[in-house]
């Protein structure tokens, strides 16, 4: 049988880590998931696209139920090795409508329509004899197999686990779906090339693919997070008024209007990020994946993104911002918001968000008898590293999250964060861009690009260091 693509049929005991696996390994969140056994009862293909070509195709298959029976049945047949395989398709055909074998007829019939073997035990539980009837099974049917030993718990078994694997496979590989990385999944495609010298430079290929792939992913965040900060700094929010002067409330309901849409801008691009990196099951909560209790705009966010004040004094310098006045000037602006300028901030971080300003409100059109306010584009000079460290943290989170994993993504902040990417380098580099964003100009293609490399620059060190 000529197949277009290599495919491996993930198989072993129920409730093992299967669906995890192939999850994690196909980059999709819609395999079915949960701790009860029997969960999988139907045979399921996963491919892995990339630009539209199956780089492998994987087969989420129900567990072995009655393994020592089926094998009994194959060791009547006294037949040569090379026949074996042929004596497990007479299983097939003779009990394809036995329904006491049906999750063994589910999982056999990928493997003998070509598919090599991915055989999973859980390492954190011992090693047990009623194990072998299923991998005896598996030999029977003569396709390439290997064995991944999964670690459920803490417990470790995993040296019995790979002297009793030994016996029957060729490649043993220990494999947490639930921390998957890129380096780790790579090097378990390596191992499925080694499987079969016919898939070799298939799977080879689908490495190369599968890294250009992460590529283009990493390039789409940066573009996406780079259009965030600038439509961020540049947009203008306004509002309408009747009488001659506008009241405070109408002030306060311009600014609310300004932070909300500000708000929404990280929240739409968050959604585009998971998407990005194939977690569209992050986008079926209730509620968006955001900083929970840590709105864009609370002391909280400035602590643990934004600049410090010694920084943001730099910043304002460079920026031509800061003059012999100092900090005063940096700092000025009117009233949009109760409670004054922010002192020390959580953690003791002492960042600065550079309240009360935000952005002045303007009154236009008196002259035209047509009056509105006007707030941005953003004056702040701490908000665009705020908003830059919150959606990089969660497009790191979102980039390492196993495709295996289904609880809800806690996001957990640490205050050590904005070290791991800013420097002052690279911030009288963003600052050149920030300050073209919010001049209310036009902004080149070439240079958001430019921004777009630098973000890129600062995701491939987050994640690969």
């Amino acid at each position: 049988m000529n197949n277009p693509h290599p495919k491996f049929a993930v198989v072993g005991h129920p409730n093992k880590g299967k669906s995890s696996i192939v999850s994690a390994l196909a980059l999709d969140d819609s395999v079915q998931i949960s701790d009860t056994p029997g969960t999988t009862v139907k045979m399921r293909s996963f491919p892995l696209k990339v630009d539209g070509k199956v780089l492998y195709e994987l087969f989420d298959t129900p567990g072995f139920q009655r393994a020592r029976q089926v094998l009994a049945w194959l060791e009547q047949h006294d037949v040569s090795a090379d026949k074996k395989h042929e004596v497990v398709q007479q299983f097939i055909n003779k009990h394809k409508d036995d329904p006491r074998f049906n999750d063994e007829i589910e999982l056999l019939e990928p493997i003998m329509a070509g598919a090599g073997i991915i055989y999973v035990v859980d390492g954190s539980k011992p090693y047990g004899e009623e194990y072998e009837a299923e991998m005896e099974i598996l030999r029977w049917t003569g396709q390439p197999s290997m064995a991944l030993i999964n670690h459920i718990d803490k417990t470790d078994y995993s040296q019995e686990w790979k002297r009793a694997l030994g016996h029957y496979f060729k490649m043993v590989r220990t494999y947490n779906p639930m921390q998957t990385d890129t380096e780790q999944h790579i090097s378990i495609l390596e191992s499925m090339a080694q499987m079969k010298e016919e898939w070799t430079a298939s799977v080879k290929a689908s490495i190369a693919l599968f890294e250009r792939y992460h590529e283009q992913m990493l390039e789409q965040s940066a573009q996406g997070i780079a259009k965030l900060v600038y439509h961020a700094l540049s947009y203008v929010e306004t509002l309408p008024f009747e009488s001659d002067e506008a009241s405070t409330n109408e002030k306060e309901i311009l600014e609310q209007k300004y932070k909300n849409k500000l708000r929404n801008f990280e929240i739409i691009t968050q959604g585009e990020i998971e998407k990005i990196w194939n977690h569209t099951h992050l986008q079926k909560e209730e509620t968006p994946l955001t900083f929970k209790g840590l709105d864009l705009f609370s002391e909280e966010s400035a602590s643990v993104f934004g600049l410090t004040r010694k920084e943001l004094i730099i910043t304002g310098a460079t920026s031509g911002a800061v003059t012999g006045a100092g900090i005063d000037l940096l700092f000025a602006g009117h009233t949009l918001f109760a409670g004054g300028t922010i002192g020390a901030l959580v953690g003791g971080v002492g960042a600065y968000f550079g309240f009360p300003e935000l952005s002045e409100i303007k009154v236009l059109g008196k002259t035209l008898g047509r009056h509105y306010l006007q707030m941005g584009p953003m004056e702040n000079k701490n908000f665009p590293y705020i908003l830059l460290g919150r959606i990089l943290y969660h497009t790191t989170q979102v980039a390492t999250l196993s495709h295996a994993a289904r609880e809800r993504m806690k996001i957990a902040m640490n205050s050590t964060f904005k070290e791991k990417w800013l420097n002052d380098d690279l911030r009288k580099a963003l600052e050149k861009y920030h300050q073209k964003f919010r001049s209310g100009n036009e902004v080149k293609a070439e240079e958001l690009q430019a921004y777009e490399t630098h973000v890129k620059s600062v995701l491939k060190h987050l994640l690969h260091g």
